[in-house]
């Protein structure tokens, strides 16, 4: 239960990070392959969804630790393992960035979500 609350609190940073991209704060080259400063139209909507994917992920990684009951049978036991893969595919993604400043703070980022995704997963 430690790793879900714990996953579930580094998405709400992750939340409010994007929230921060949509609104249009100068914090681009953190974000989105990080070629602008100012995230344009497109990329806005993409910090959106983000943020609607990251409450999915929070609710899969409770469900599976069995703090909420939000998914029927064991939908959670395989989003979780769902969930651990697009974390590892995320650190490979952020790694090869061309931006700087994505590299280094979005590969560490990216790495812990999948360290605590990995343990709930297992269940």
């Amino acid at each position: 239960m430690t790793a879900a609350l714990l996953l579930t609190a580094l998405l709400a940073l992750l939340a409010i990070f994007q929230l921060a991209l949509v609104f249009g704060a100068p914090i681009g080259h953190f974000a989105w392959g990080g070629q602008h400063r100012i995230l344009p139209r497109r990329l806005r909507i993409g910090s959106a969804v983000a943020i609607l994917i990251y409450a999915v992920i929070a609710f899969i990684a409770l469900d599976r630790a069995g703090t909420v009951e939000a998914f029927p049978g064991g939908f959670s036991i395989v989003g979780m393992w769902v969930v651990f893969a697009y974390f590892v595919l995320g650190i490979g993604l952020n790694a090869i960035s061309r931006s700087k400043p994505e590299r280094f703070t979005m590969v560490p980022v990216t790495v812990v979500l999948a360290a605590l995704s990995l343990p709930i997963a297992l269940g």
